[in-house]
């Protein structure tokens, strides 16, 4: 073993069937991220790029639209440097605003549309950004807030833009622009900007609204042109001649979320027919497009394919790579029994462009060799390094036991905004998570670090029992949190909250939960509490927010006491 394979033990793990994959990429070209749209237009002017309601969009076009929409940008004064927000679902919208805003120099601040007005005030405000590209729905929250942020211009788009349902009609209430009418009016000629990939940022993505005040993570070009080489382009690498220019993407994640984003990204990169899904909870949609297009690739999240797990599907060629947040075992072996396909798993945050881990065993029987599938979030991407340290002693961690995780890649952010730096340690990620690694370099996420609950000084890893409770047969979502226990001070116990499928309601009681955790778990990792509810909530990247069901149980007590 080399002192590089010592160093990074999952490089010898490294391959996709029989194929070698390349353990380094470097040097990674320095280019600005809008290149990967130029190169593919220039080699596929014809061919799909997107995919949307019926209405398909070429490379060439897509290349126009996002020119002309670039100049329209820099006739508002938009320079490099400065920042431009989008608050748009997954559609065709979303990605001419990408480029657009990207060719001027500028930064895109992507905003989600679940965002209340309050959320929206602090991340327009926070990042200064003058210009904002928005549903027309979203008018109304923009205007109670314009003067209250420095917003000077705001570009308004409808649903059925590019769509079959298109009227053609492009008329913005009085005072604010039209997304088509500007594309329509001005020519294809954007400004020629100097970009410092290195340097210059091109994303400035909020994260972390969901459990505490959101940071805007700086991702620079190279920071996202590195991610899209380190990750899907690498893993396929020696299938490209066949996929490039020929196959097709199904994008199940909102576009405005970093893993969405860099689905598209990857897509454009090679050429691919990028397949947007409207609105990513129409699991119906998601399966019959599943069935009738047969899409290469499909990135989707847990809950979505907890509930496709339900769904009557047929053996089915494709690759489904499951991200954002953890993926039961028992839902992945269901569908791999009926798709016939093992589903892949990847790991990563906004802060790291996104993707820092890849399941290459999932992905090996697409070459006809399938490998033992290892039910991981996979092994570190090329030049990533990973340390897992016991925050008890600071020492770093050896394989087998759980640590808190850390990353360093050409794929780690810039910093948070407005500080280069702010949020690293010596160039480190500290990520939050709780992992651990195998002999052979495949990681293991063990809970979030604020997720691990303390019964009685004993660990509680809550995604452990999330797993359990989603091997009974009568359950259809699922998630186990820790909440004070009363009877004893410092202490805490594990409440289930559980979905059942809807053949099984009425049919089961918390007894019978409880009851066949005990057969599988240690007796103090047994909830003590189960509720059963028709639904759960979610995050605005469709996570179930354990936070939420927290605070609902904290509110509980202090009522009561």
């Amino acid at each position: 073993m080399t002192d590089l394979e010592r160093k990074r033990p999952w490089l010898k793990s490294y391959r996709l069937g029989p194929y070698k994959l390349a353990s380094s990429l470097e040097p990674y070209p320095e280019l600005p991220l809008y290149s990967m749209l130029d190169q593919s237009a220039q080699k596929h002017p014809r061919s799909t790029a997107v995919d949307y309601c019926g209405v398909r969009i070429s490379y060439g076009e897509l290349k126009d639209y996002c020119d002309r929409l670039a100049c329209a940008l820099a006739g508002f004064g938009v320079k490099k440097g400065d920042r431009v927000a989008t608050i748009l679902p997954t559609s065709p919208q979303y990605i001419i605003a990408n480029f657009a805003i990207l060719k001027t120099g500028a930064v895109h601040v992507p905003c989600s549309i679940l965002h209340k007005e309050q959320e929206l005030e602090y991340e327009i405000g926070e990042s200064g950004a003058e210009t904002v590209i928005c549903l027309q729905e979203q008018v109304d929250k923009i205007l109670s807030i314009k003067s209250r942020t420095g917003i000077r211009q705001i570009i308004v788009t409808v649903l059925n833009d590019y769509t079959l349902d298109d009227n053609g009609e492009d008329k913005a209430p009085e005072g604010l622009f039209g997304f088509k009418a500007l594309i329509a009016d001005h020519d294809p000629h954007p400004p020629e900007v100097e970009i410092k990939p290195r340097e210059d940022l091109a994303y400035l993505a909020f994260t972390g609204g969901a459990t505490g005040v959101p940071k805007g993570v700086m991702l620079t070009h190279f920071n996202r042109y590195s991610n899209v080489l380190q990750s899907m382009a690498w893993a396929m690498s020696s299938l490209e001649k066949s996929i490039r220019g020929k196959a097709s993407i199904c994008i199940g994640v909102p576009l405005f979320h970093s893993y969405g984003d860099s689905a598209a990204l990857f897509g454009i990169h090679w050429g691919l027919r990028l397949i947007l899904v409207r609105d990513p909870r129409n699991i119906d949609q998601i399966a019959r497009i599943l069935i009738e297009d047969r899409p290469f690739m499909t990135t989707l999240v847990p809950t979505q394919l907890m509930k496709l797990s339900e769904k009557d599907l047929p053996r089915l060629p494709i690759q489904i790579l499951s991200g954002a947040s953890y993926l039961p075992r028992e839902v992945r072996e269901n569908i791999t029994a009926k798709i016939k396909m093992p589903i892949s798993e990847g790991y990563g945050l906004t802060e790291t462009s996104p993707l820092t881990h890849l399941d290459l065993s999932g992905f090996s029987k697409i070459t006809g060799f399938a490998a033992r599938q290892k039910y991981s979030i996979g092994l570190p991407i090329p030049d990533t390094d990973i340390k897992l340290i016991n925050e008890d002693n600071g020492r770093e961690c050896p394989p087998g036991e759980p640590g808190h995780m850390y990353i360093k890649g050409p794929q780690v952010m810039k910093g948070y905004w407005p500080e280069e730096g702010s949020g690293l340690v010596d160039g480190w990620l500290p990520t939050g998570d709780i992992a651990k690694m195998d002999e052979d370099g495949y990681f293991y996420i063990v809970d979030r670090i604020k997720d691990m609950v303390n019964v009685s000084g004993y660990k509680v890893y809550t995604s452990t029992i999330d797993d359990i409770l989603h091997q009974h047969p009568a359950v259809s979502m699922a998630a186990a949190v820790g909440i004070p226990d009363p009877e004893r001070e410092g202490s805490e116990r594990i409440k289930a909250f559980i979905v059942l499928k809807e053949e099984q309601t009425g049919k089961v009681n918390a007894e019978d939960i409880i009851a066949f955790c005990r057969e599988k778990c240690a007796s103090y990792a047994v909830p003590r509490q189960v509720e059963f509810r028709t639904s759960l909530p979610f995050t605005v990247t469709e996570k179930i927010f354990k936070k939420q069901l927290r605070e609902e149980e904290l509110k509980k007590m202090q009522n009561s006491s």
